[in-house]
């Protein structure tokens, strides 16, 4: 078994879309949040072969969310802040990401700061986008940072926000996570330079 395999029953990957469909169905009939959510988020952008079906793709959100998926809390935030595949309601957005960002989805505390900020409460906003900077949210650094310029936050607020992402990246910093790193800047020079050598983009 490798790192490639399945990440909901560990076999290993399908390689044609029927067959990886087939796959996921099994979980999805067993109820695993996860792989209902990877279902719906495959409807909603087309993938494995499947047709766009942002109404399909919002209904196995709420199947997810209702068992405890916080990613699709957060897809269903989205998905009613911007009336696709359902109604507009921005009373149900920050309701599902009040619920992702209580579970630590930083993209949801982001959205959360942006909706305070456009109904003219900006120190809530600033009090979100600091939540997610110091999770290592570099939109929400650059949010407060904006913020910031416009006088709309302090310059003690941009400093916090500041320290508190480059206390969040040093935190996530580790000698397996620089080797990595090195090997992948490694591997993607090598495939510049073949794509080169053979003149492809």
């Amino acid at each position: 078994r490798g790192m490639h395999d399945c990440p909901f029953c560990r076999t290993p990957r399908q390689e044609d879309d029927k067959s990886a469909l087939a796959m996921i169905q099994k979980r999805v009939d067993a109820k695993d949040p996860a792989a209902i959510t990877f279902l719906a988020n495959q409807y909603y952008l087309g993938g494995l072969g499947l047709e766009k079906d942002a109404t399909r793709a919002f209904e196995l959100w709420k199947v997810a969310a209702g068992l405890g998926s916080i990613d699709a809390h957060n897809s269903l935030g989205s998905r009613y802040f911007h009336g696709v595949g359902v109604t507009y309601d921005i009373a149900k957005a920050v309701q599902h990401w009040e619920t992702a960002a209580m579970k630590g989805i930083t993209m949801a505390r982001c959205d959360l700061g942006t909706v305070e900020y456009q109904i003219g409460n900006p120190e809530r906003a600033v009090r979100h986008y600091l939540i997610a900077a110091k999770m290592g949210d570099k939109t929400a650094l650059n949010n407060i940072k904006e913020m910031f310029v416009d006088g709309c936050a302090t310059k003690a607020q941009y400093a916090e926000a500041l320290k508190g992402y480059q206390d969040s990246l040093d935190e996530m910093k580790s000698p397996e996570r620089d080797e990595a790193y090195a090997l992948l800047r490694q591997m993607n020079s090598a495939r510049e330079q073949e794509q080169n050598q053979h003149g492809c983009i």
